[in-house]
């Protein structure tokens, strides 16, 4: 933005370095160019500075397609001044006393762009269906206005130069483009509920085969399982047939032994009842042969063995006689005293 400032008869002027100065004296144009500075008189000079940069132009406007739809379309327009002389004698872009420019000439040229974006624009529409219009309608009105506007004689002779022109969006009534909006929508919430069912059907595979996984390995652990059941029962039983085994060879020596033993302890009972049958034969053999008197002699020591003691003991005459009978008695009598068996006499206490 241009500087200016005044003196009592004379202003300074400085200017930018994207403006254009045209210094205008009388009608002569005294000084022109960008980034000027010089003196004039306020009374008698006329100043204008015109834009050299490059300037966006957004728009907006509507238009009825051939089946009667009403669309609107966004652009953005890229022009500079290529020709600031001719502009600035065309257009007010004259400066203020304090050096801002006034927004005419910027509103001058909006108005210019914009009617002509729109006339081109609502004549393609025009011969258009709404389907072709939202299908191709944003390159074809790219190059339409274009062209259109970069070979207009009217900015051609004013000096505005055309660089671009964006065609944003072309977008129909909010209801009409819900309208459109829904079946692509449906297809999208389709293709979102087939890729969770997809989704939900892989992770019920998934768990299925972890589940058939975790199967086989619990059949396997229980293949397992029964192998080992079935290996100690067979350990078991051949720890039971060895301990058998074992038990039987120790009864059989045992009843071996026992055996053994009780030949053993019979063979000496044996012996033993034959020294004893043949001492008792052998005694009777020596008491076959004597007297009546040892006999009775022999009869009271063991009887003596075998008798409480006798504290008292009383001799009647009968026994005293009768024993001195017996002791006086010639050999070889066997006159039998009465009273006792074998001729001993009774005793009485």
């Amino acid at each position: 933005m241009a500087t200016i400032k005044r003196y009592p008869w004379l202003s300074h002027f400085l200017g930018s370095p994207t403006g254009y100065a045209i210094h205008l004296q009388k009608g002569t144009v005294r000084h022109e160019g960008v980034g000027q500075a010089f003196w004039f008189r306020p009374a008698s000079s006329v100043l204008s500075e015109v834009p050299v940069d490059d300037q966006e132009l957004p728009t907006l406007f509507h238009a009825i397609t051939r089946d009667h739809q009403d669309v609107s379309v966004q652009a953005n327009v890229t022009y500079r001044f290529s020709d600031p002389v001719s502009v600035a004698s065309r257009l007010d872009f004259a400066l203020q006393p304090g050096g801002a420019s006034t927004a005419a000439g910027r509103e001058q040229v909006a108005t210019i762009i914009g009617q002509l974006c729109q006339s081109h624009a609502i004549d393609q529409i025009a011969a258009t269906t709404l389907a072709q219009s939202l299908e191709r309608g944003v390159s074809e009105l790219r190059t339409l206005l274009t062209g259109a506007l970069q070979a207009n004689a009217r900015l051609q002779s004013t000096g505005i130069e055309i660089l671009g022109v964006q065609v944003l969006a072309v977008r129909p009534e909010s209801d009409v483009e819900r309208a459109l909006q829904t079946p692509v929508r449906e297809q999208l919430q389709a293709e979102a509920d087939r890729a969770v069912y997809e989704r939900r059907a892989v992770a019920v595979e998934r768990e299925r085969t972890i589940s058939e996984n975790e199967m086989a390995s619990k059949i396997e652990l229980a293949a397992r399982r029964e192998n080992l059941v079935a290996q100690e029962g067979a350990n078991a039983r051949r720890e039971a047939q060895e301990q058998a085994a074992a038990n039987l060879i120790k009864a059989h020596a045992e009843a071996e032994r026992q055996g053994i033993g009780a030949t053993s302890e019979a063979s000496s009972l044996r012996l033993i009842g034959e020294a004893t049958a043949a001492r008792e034969a052998a005694t009777m053999e020596v008491y076959k042969n004597m007297d009546q008197a040892t006999l009775l002699a022999l009869a009271f020591r063991e009887a003596a063995a075998s008798l409480p003691n006798i504290n008292n003991l009383t001799i009647t005459p009968d026994i005293l006689s009768g024993v001195l009978a017996g002791l006086f008695q010639p050999a070889g009598s066997t006159a039998e005293q009465p009273g006792l068996p074998g001729g001993l006499p009774s005793t009485g206490r």
